[in-house]
């Protein structure tokens, strides 16, 4: 499933006008624009419901594109008025957007299709048919429950110490909960504690004040890094990142440590593959601790 770095190089990618895919061409970046029409085909992944979208959402005008935790978030207004809505995009497991000329055939995943005044349409593909499309004048209505972004300025070490004191259950699952941090998926998880040399099966609150820090820059960092590499390549879903060249930990069973040699080993939590490294990750306190 892409991740907040996945997700963030996407919106990137739609502002600029840049395809998500090598080989596809460039397009006119949809900001601007106005939605003619709605097409779909998967009405049960359409929320409130697949024919108040397609009614309402034709004469709207794209006026921003944005991120919240894993959601993409389109800002769009009524021409003529001062209304504005959030159509929000959930690309779940398998989902992708592409912008791509009309007269383009539609693949057989596309399973919405939001034709643009210029001759293009933006198209969410989604081959497993787990993604979610939202139309709702608050977003919070959709996103009201997530927790806060890792990387916004106003979530400082005070604000994680705070969070974290409240907390008492393993942290790899809790890194996971969208309520508790948005936007962490298995990848970064994983990532992020290496970095902060914590076991995924450590309870938060054996953290001494030295490791919740650590923490909270592993996370920090490792979605950072997610970012300036455009995120992880992850099968047909997301295939431009280049994250997945600079693991540190993320799906290297038996590659040695990146930082001590010992080879990384990968265990089962909470039903996730998760992947660390057993000398720099010991599951019990660590009396001296480095920066990643």
């Amino acid at each position: 499933m892409p991740e907040l770095p996945e997700v963030e190089t996407i919106v990137h990618k739609l502002v600029r006008g840049e395809p998500v895919e090598r080989g596809l061409p460039p397009y006119p970046p949809p900001l601007g624009h106005s939605i003619t029409q709605v097409w779909t085909d998967w009405p049960r992944a359409a929320y409130p419901s697949a024919d108040i979208i397609i009614q309402r959402l034709p004469n709207h005008c794209i006026q921003s594109i944005g991120r919240r935790g894993k959601y993409i978030v389109f800002t769009v207004g009524q021409n003529g008025t001062r209304s504005v809505s959030s159509l929000l995009i959930h690309l779940k497991m398998s989902g992708r957007l592409d912008v791509l000329s009309a007269e383009t055939p539609r693949d057989k995943h596309v399973h919405f299709a939001f034709a643009l005044d210029n001759g293009y349409e933006l198209r969410f593909n989604d081959a497993r048919k787990f993604g979610r499309v939202y139309l709702v004048d608050d977003p919070s209505e959709i996103t009201g429950d997530l927790g806060p972004e890792p990387l916004d300025t106003g979530f400082t070490l005070k604000a994680f110490r705070q969070l974290m004191g409240r907390k008492s259950g393993a942290l790899k699952p809790l890194l996971l909960d969208q309520t508790f941090i948005a936007g962490i998926g298995n990848i970064y998880a994983d990532e992020a504690l290496w970095r902060a040399r914590l076991h995924p099966l450590r309870r938060a609150a054996s953290l001494k004040p030295d490791e919740v820090a650590a923490l909270y820059r592993g996370m920090r960092r490792a979605i950072s890094d997610g970012i300036r590499h455009e995120g992880a390549e992850i099968d047909w879903v997301y295939p431009e990142g280049n994250y997945q060249d600079h693991f540190r930990v993320y799906g290297r069973t038996d590659e040695p440590c990146r930082r001590c040699g010992t080879a990384i080993r990968r265990i089962v939590v909470g039903q996730r593959g998760t992947h660390y490294c057993p000398h720099c990750q010991r599951q019990g306190p660590r009396q001296k601790r480095a920066r990643a």
